[in-house]
């Protein structure tokens, strides 16, 4: 879809909204009343047609009664009542925890929320400080790497599927270094070749997939198991039986 088919979606509507107001006459609020179990949001009457409005957007636009507007400034006021829904939904959304910029398109997606809406609340969203993906990225990385013990590998996994840009990933992951990853993979890989029995290169196998399944890289697999052969005293004669790529 296109820009231009973005804003023929947007204009079809705000044009529902307010399909029944007419257009050669301006149009004077006969009435303004809050609006029942909605908070923030008032019934502004025009007569017979009636259209719901946010408290941010009624005071901005001055919409008392006796105040008089045209079709084509109405349009502008149900659009910009839009972004302010957006926006709404996306602070609800915030308020649990920090979201990524796609994290938070696919939750106005579901709403039904008009492309042009979605950018123009990330905007606002960025420009308030409230989304922050190199930030986000960088947090995310340190907290999942250094208390979660996963490895850099699944972080990126992780990154990429919340949307966050590929030079994103790489500073966010350069920032976490790799002796704080090998001090994860030791406490959670010492633990594993405890837990596991058999021999010598059961449990290299055994402790060695299990760190890989949590995103640590051949390199640091093989670093971990040779630290927690040395400090048991054993012999390792089988150097070719490491397999970790």
């Amino acid at each position: 879809m296109n820009e231009f088919d973005n804003d023929l979606d947007l204009e079809e509507n705000v044009t529902s909204v307010i399909s029944q107001f007419p257009t050669d006459q301006e149009l004077m609020i006969t009435g303004v009343e809050r609006e029942p179990k909605q908070r923030y949001r008032y019934l502004i009457s025009f007569g017979p047609q009636v259209l719901s409005i946010h408290e941010d957007i009624m005071i901005k636009y001055r919409m008392v009664k006796g105040n008089s507007f045209w079709k084509h400034e109405l349009e502008d006021i149900v659009l910009a009542d839009e972004k302010q829904q957006g926006y709404v939904v996306a602070l609800k959304y915030l308020a649990r925890k920090s979201r990524t910029r796609k994290e938070i398109q696919i939750k106005l997606q579901q709403k039904e929320t008009p492309l042009e809406v979605i950018e123009d609340v990330l905007a606002r969203l960025t420009r308030d400080g409230l989304v922050n993906d190199p930030l986000y990225a960088q947090q995310w990385a340190e907290q999942r790497i250094k208390s979660q013990r996963k490895g850099k590998a699944w972080v990126k996994h992780e990154l990429r599927q919340k949307g966050i840009d590929k030079l994103q990933i790489t500073e966010a992951l350069d920032s976490v270094s790799a002796e704080d990853e090998y001090h994860s993979a030791l406490v959670i890989g010492r633990k594993k070749w405890n837990q596991t029995k058999g021999e010598l290169l059961d449990k290299k196998r055994k402790t060695g997939s299990y760190l890989m399944r949590r995103g640590f890289s051949g390199d640091q697999v093989r670093r971990v198991l040779n630290q927690v052969i040395q400090e048991e005293n054993l012999e390792d004669n089988d150097e070719a039986e490491y397999g970790f790529e």
